[in-house]
């Protein structure tokens, strides 16, 4: 099977807790044109609020910053979501996928992102380099179409 990119969404928002909807209903709508199941696209949404909530939260630490996100569509029926910041990177990127693990102190948060994440998608990359940047990337193939 080919796994060719068919189609590619670039798109860069502030780190803004109010982008945080609209990145989900973009990249959810951008998906649609593969006409993945509900639970597909519930699945989708929930795994790009969870990173993109990390850049919010976490990558620019009171300061201004962008968010990148760029969404490939692949002829397998794979989805490839790249979720990027330019903010204070990771030092450990072993220990934060760690279940209940946080670096935040006010215990309004409860560590489970990346577990989140991981749980709703086939699989997830996370790079960082302290100091430059953070990029998660989430992969999911969709079911194959129903033919009536």
């Amino acid at each position: 099977m080919k796994n060719n990119c068919i189609n590619k969404l670039q798109l860069t928002l502030p780190a803004l807790s109010v982008n945080e909807s609209a990145a989900r209903a973009i990249v959810s709508a951008f998906c649609a044109q593969l006409n993945p199941t509900i639970e597909e696209i519930a699945d989708i949404k929930c795994a790009v609020s969870e990173a993109v909530t990390n850049c919010i939260v976490h990558a620019y630490r009171e300061k201004q910053g962008d968010i990148y996100i760029t969404v490939r569509i692949f002829d397998s029926r794979t989805v490839k979501i790249e979720i990027k910041d330019k903010g204070c990177g990771i030092e450990d990127t072993e220990l934060v996928k760690t279940p209940l693990y946080t670096t935040d102190q006010s215990g309004e948060r409860s560590g489970m992102g990346f577990a989140v994440m991981e749980s709703f998608m086939d699989r997830l990359v996370l790079k960082s380099v302290p100091g430059k940047y953070t990029k998660v990337t989430l992969s999911k193939k969709l079911s194959p179409l129903e033919l009536s």
